[in-house]
């Protein structure tokens, strides 16, 4: 399997093992206790509690308007909370958004907008830098090497409408990459995309946890993709369950889920 690296960070006040001693300690966990969105009288979610692990890929599985993308965005502050906290480190993890890669729905994306390839990437490089800065010679390292990484550096002077759905997934990976968050979030990346690109996300995406971050990624399939999860939350308004694939992918709770009978891959 092929493996990337970033560029050295002169900045960095940590060496990579004081990373990786951190991100295996029990602080680093997202803790999502009680909670609850309501918009108006209708309840979307109600009194969802679990914990995300460090260094694993996490799916958040579900039938449609399960509450799936509002978790995330209520996770985010995107969607206000009815009840309940969310907790990154042992504080309000909407206090620490710059730790944070959010990727939404690309139909939730404004593809028509005259930006490039490299122009999206360096979004990414934003936060780390501020609003009206000029960008540093190391962010530039970082998104060129991001977008090498996803297979696209020939497309850096493209813009993004004229990309295939594969191709600008891609490209948001990459900005993801850029951003050198510990916590990595993506609303349904596999919806409309190719094998290929499908096999370069989740490989990229194990390299990821594999370097101590925490990955949450809402996904649709029940099919053979869902092996590539470490731990699945499903979802039904409420939780139905949280853990392990094994634990989870049972079929008293993918029947109380979905309802009826559901095929799966173990």
């Amino acid at each position: 399997m092929t493996s990337f690296t970033l560029p050295h960070n002169p900045d960095a006040a940590m060496d990579l093992s004081a990373h990786k001693d951190v991100c295996r300690d029990s602080a680093n966990l997202i803790r999502i206790d009680h909670v609850g969105v309501k918009y108006r009288a209708f309840e979307a979610l109600q009194d969802i509690s679990f914990v995300a692990h460090p260094g694993r890929l996490i799916g958040i599985i579900g039938p449609n308007g399960a509450g799936k993308s509002t978790l995330l965005q209520a996770m985010l502050g995107l969607t206000p909370l009815a009840t309940g906290t969310v907790s990154y480190d042992g504080k309000p993890l909407t206090d620490q958004l710059e730790r944070i890669a959010y990727v939404p729905q690309r139909s939730q994306l404004d593809l028509t907008y005259p930006a490039t390839v490299w122009d999206v990437v360096m979004l990414g490089r934003v936060k780390k830098t501020g609003w009206f800065r000029r960008f540093s010679a190391y962010s530039r390292q970082v998104a060129a090497a991001a977008l090498e990484r996803v297979g696209m550096t020939e497309y850096r002077d493209r813009p993004i409408g004229q990309l295939s759905g594969g191709q600008q997934q891609r490209v948001f990976l990459a900005r993801a990459i850029a951003q050198e968050a510990d916590v990595v979030c993506f609303d349904e990346p596999f919806v409309g995309i190719d094998q290929k690109t499908e096999a370069i996300i989740f490989e990229i995406f194990h390299e990821l946890t594999r370097s101590g971050k925490t990955l949450l990624v809402i996904n649709h399939d029940l099919g053979e993709s869902i092996a590539h999860f470490d731990d699945l939350v499903l979802l039904n308004k409420t939780l139905i369950a949280s853990g392990d694939r094994r634990s989870v992918l049972t079929s008293e709770h993918l029947s109380e889920a979905y309802g009826g009978k559901v095929m799966f891959f173990q």
